[in-house]
Formats: C-alpha cells, sequence, structure tokens
C-alpha cells in the first residue's frame, strides 16, 4: 500500500501554530532590539505589520510562509534627538507577545497530547 502524501502532523493547526511561533520569535527580537536603542540618537521602533492580523491570517490558514520582515512604525512620539522608542509601550508589547507565544506552545502541547492519544489508542500497557 502506498504512502499517504500527508502526514498525521502536517495539519493546518499545527502549521498555523508554526507560523504564530515564528512570528512571535522574531517579534520578540525586534521589540528587545527596540529597547536595547532606546539611548540610540535618531533609532526609530520597528515592528512587524500589525500583529493581530499576522495571528488571524497563522490560524485561519490563510498565511503563506512566515517570512521575517520589519518596518518603521510612523506616528510614534518622537525626542529632541530623533529617537521614537517608548519604553512604557515597549513593555507592554514584550509582555503581550510572551502571552501569545506561551498560548500557541499549549495548543501545540494539546495537539501532540491529542496525537499521543490517538496513536496510543487500543494498545496495552
Amino acid at each position: 500500500m502506498p504512502m499517504s502524501s500527508t502526514s498525521m502532523i502536517d495539519t493546518p493547526l499545527l502549521r498555523g501554530l508554526e507560523h504564530v511561533l515564528d512570528q512571535s520569535a522574531f517579534r520578540h527580537q525586534l521589540i528587545a532590539g527596540n529597547l536595547a536603542n532606546v539611548d540610540t540618537p535618531g533609532y526609530r521602533t520597528r515592528d512587524i505589520r500589525p500583529f493581530t492580523g499576522e495571528l488571524q491570517e497563522a490560524m485561519a490558514g490563510d498565511a503563506l510562509p512566515f517570512s521575517p520582515m520589519s518596518r518603521q512604525l510612523p506616528g510614534l512620539m518622537e525626542r529632541p534627538d530623533g529617537n521614537n522608542v517608548n519604553v512604557d509601550r515597549e513593555s507592554l508589547l514584550l509582555a503581550q507577545n510572551q502571552l501569545h507565544f506561551q498560548v500557541a506552545v499549549q495548543f501545540l502541547r494539546a495537539e501532540f497530547h491529542r496525537l499521543s492519544l490517538a496513536i496510543h489508542e487500543g494498545t496495552t500497557s
């Protein structure tokens, strides 16, 4: 019997979670970079496109594979030295991003647990 080209672990949910985890890791790097440059004259805050849209696309299965791309954020208050990093804003975004990552990991754990139960169903221990 020929093997199927699809895998039990290649599901839309797992692909979406992979996308969310990749985005969260990349966004964490951007936020950390923003915070690291809070005192750099002329530094402009960077982020990915609106994160909630990325998450919704990823979980709907509509997203293309994540390709890291950051952009400068317009409209943020600029200090006299040209830097527009706001520590309070970045700290809040970092906390939100950590929560998104943790939720995705919990969904991933639950999905692998579900798959493990399906694999071991009917076997005796």
